[in-house]
């Protein structure tokens, strides 16, 4: 069962209904590591809350597409 899955739009500040603009497809668009020093354990939160959100919407029968700069 799908459920409604809200986002935070970082712009207005408020919670908003994901609105697919192909119907059943996501596209997630991701800032990577920036390579400039050693990597810490700060840097996994990234890895880690694209991971989840991805699998949100897999879970939720999207198909999903997901790019990571470096």
């Amino acid at each position: 069962m799908a459920i409604e899955i809200y986002l935070h739009n970082t712009l207005s500040g408020k919670k908003e209904l994901f609105k697919p603009i192909k119907a059943g497809r996501a596209g997630i668009y991701n800032c990577g590591p920036t390579v400039y020093d050693t990597a810490h354990i700060g840097n996994l939160r990234t890895f880690v809350m694209d991971d989840i959100v991805r699998r949100v919407f897999e879970f939720n029968d999207y198909e999903v597409t997901q790019v990571m700069n470096i």
